[in-house]
């Protein structure tokens, strides 16, 4: 089931959901028609939908809001924080074209800080879907949660098993290894999967463990990376200052936890634009390119 469906589904099963974008409709097309009034398009005002998602929240509805993830998370950030997440309102925040999602488009458009901001914010939840499967699986449960949430849009092909059950807070571990441990969320879920197998080809046990949920995250998950593989890799389409190599970090200088740290992700520029699987490779961030660096920095340190 594809990502439309579902919340079309999920809609009609229950009236207090209520569908808004902010003319970001590329993933909803047939929506206006199939939920007639549970549909609002705003047009191009970020902040006003989210002051607006608030209010139907507080009459009860649970607002699902579309936007492209740069403008929703940036423009309507003191919306997010104040009419939505100061309340503790019902509200599911999908931010489209996340990362390196938004490949072709330029700096004003990516959203390569969204992660940080928004696990900045009290009471926000924030979910990274390896793929639509996974997104899919989420969309339900954040719904019946009634909580502040941020979803990061993501309807690329599902990665090369099915997932566990979808919990917040819990990671899913799909690959086990002893050498190294790949945590990751989100596009780079799949390249983390190719990158393991040929580490693994290497003689290098690689573990990869998708982290699914940024806030709450899986901090036992992380902590048990750490006390079983001597590298842990950070792998994200996101500014590496904020996110998952730095929740890491938080997690390991509060357990005292000593395992080596190998961050790969965006250091303090924005990404190159282009066609995806070209975004990747310029960026160092399709698989066999992140098996050579973490396999490079497995022989560094061989004694």
């Amino acid at each position: 089931m594809n990502y439309e469906d579902a919340l079309i589904g999920l809609a009609r099963e229950n009236p207090d959901v209520a569908v808004l974008t902010a003319e970001n409709r590329a993933a909803i097309r047939s929506l206006p028609g199939e939920l007639g009034p549970q549909f609002i398009d705003f047009g191009i005002a970020e902040q006003t939908m989210v002051g607006a998602a608030a209010g139907l929240a507080l009459r009860g509805r649970v607002p699902v809001v579309h936007a492209l993830a740069a403008f929703l998370t940036m423009r309507a950030f003191e919306f997010i924080r104040t009419d939505v997440a100061l309340a503790r309102l019902p509200v599911i925040l999908v931010g489209s074209v996340p990362g390196l999602l938004s490949d072709a488009n330029g700096p004003t458009h990516q959203a390569i800080e969204d992660v940080a901001l928004m696990r900045g914010i009290p009471n926000m939840t924030v979910v990274c879907p390896a793929d639509e499967t996974e997104m899919v699986n989420a969309l339900p449960v954040l719904i019946a949660r009634r909580a502040p949430s941020y979803l990061r849009f993501n309807s690329t092909a599902a990665v090369d098993r099915r997932h566990a059950t979808f919990e917040v807070g819990r990671a899913e571990v799909l690959r086990d290894g002893t050498d190294v441990t790949i945590l990751t969320y989100g596009l780079l879920v799949a390249e983390a999967i190719v990158a393991a197998a040929i580490l693994e080809a290497r003689g290098v046990s690689t573990a990869v463990v998708n982290l699914r949920t940024l806030k709450p995250v899986d901090d036992e998950a992380i902590a048990r990376a750490a006390a079983r593989t001597p590298l842990l890799v950070t792998l994200e389409d996101h500014l590496v200052p904020g996110a998952l190599s730095s929740i890491t970090s938080e997690i390991m200088a509060g357990r005292g936890l000593r395992s080596r740290l190998l961050t790969i992700g965006l250091h303090d520029r924005w990404f190159r634009p282009g066609l995806l699987g070209d975004v990747l490779r310029f960026e160092g961030l399709a698989g066999e390119q992140i098996a050579a660096r973490i396999h490079q920095e497995t022989k560094q340190h061989v004694h």
